[in-house]
């Protein structure tokens, strides 16, 4: 019998720990079967923060570096600098690169460092309990903004990934959601993309991918996935951002 389907080697076989209906499991699973397609497992370094974010260090087979709170993608760039030949990311919750890591994507994408950042996104401060993060949407409720998220005092939704795209130096950026079949299809060959826009020397590449959070939502995990289909993805539209061409050189 012919083999089509079966662990990546490159996910350790251990069980998730994450909470039922988080998608952080899922989209670590897609980062490890790219990774076992491309055969880059043994050049790969991997750095996450603090947040829900850091427990990828026990499910994948790769080297991996802690960074402090919002620094993941300062630590990817002096890892990638001092070591050219390896395949460097970063993994993020939106509390992380989003607010106190915000300088960081910035500049990191203004740069073009050849590194990859994968974004995960459920609009709220997971590990710590709820609060309010820059992705929260209006009118959300968190542990934080109890009657909802307002405009004029909480400020808007914050799309991270639009304002990186006018970063010269950012090659690859896409927004994808693992709800769907389709959609997780779709995912995997945007993780894809970036790790190969990082290899062919593009420029700097992220992946955003939307999660639900049914534990700090207050929903079940069927309800969260339907209000991330209906409020989320509204606000925060999926697909390609953008798609650079030609290798970085630092000229334009």
């Amino acid at each position: 019998m012919k083999v089509v389907f079966e662990r990546p080697k490159t996910l350790i076989k251990k069980p998730f720990t994450y909470c039922p209906g988080c998608h952080h499991g899922l989209a670590q699973r897609l980062i490890a079967e790219v990774i076992d397609e491309l055969d880059i497992g043994a050049i790969t370094i991997g750095v996450g923060p603090i947040g829900c974010s850091v427990y990828i260090y026990e499910f994948l087979d790769v080297d991996f570096v802690m960074g402090g709170h919002g620094r993941a993608q300062a630590v990817a760039t002096g890892i990638k600098r001092a070591l050219p030949d390896r395949v460097v990311f970063s993994y993020q919750g939106d509390g992380d690169i989003g607010a106190i890591g915000t300088a960081e994507a910035v500049h990191v994408a203004n740069r073009g460092e050849l590194i990859t950042s994968f974004f995960v996104n459920n609009a709220v401060f997971g590990m710590t309990g709820g609060q309010m993060a820059p992705t929260t949407l209006l009118g959300q409720r968190t542990k934080t903004s109890p009657l909802g998220r307002d405009a004029r005092t909480h400020g808007f939704p914050f799309r991270l990934a639009e304002m990186l795209k006018v970063a010269e130096g950012s090659a690859y950026i896409a927004r994808v959601a693992l709800t769907q079949p389709r959609l997780i299809k779709q995912a995997r060959e945007c993780i894809k993309k970036a790790f190969l826009t990082q290899i062919e020397k593009k420029g700097f590449s992220l992946v955003e991918i939307l999660s639900p959070c049914p534990t700090n939502w207050g929903m079940t995990p069927e309800d969260a996935v339907r209000w991330l289909e209906e409020k989320m993805i509204p606000y925060f539209q999926l697909g390609e951002i953008k798609v650079k061409e030609g290798v970085f050189d630092g000229t334009s």
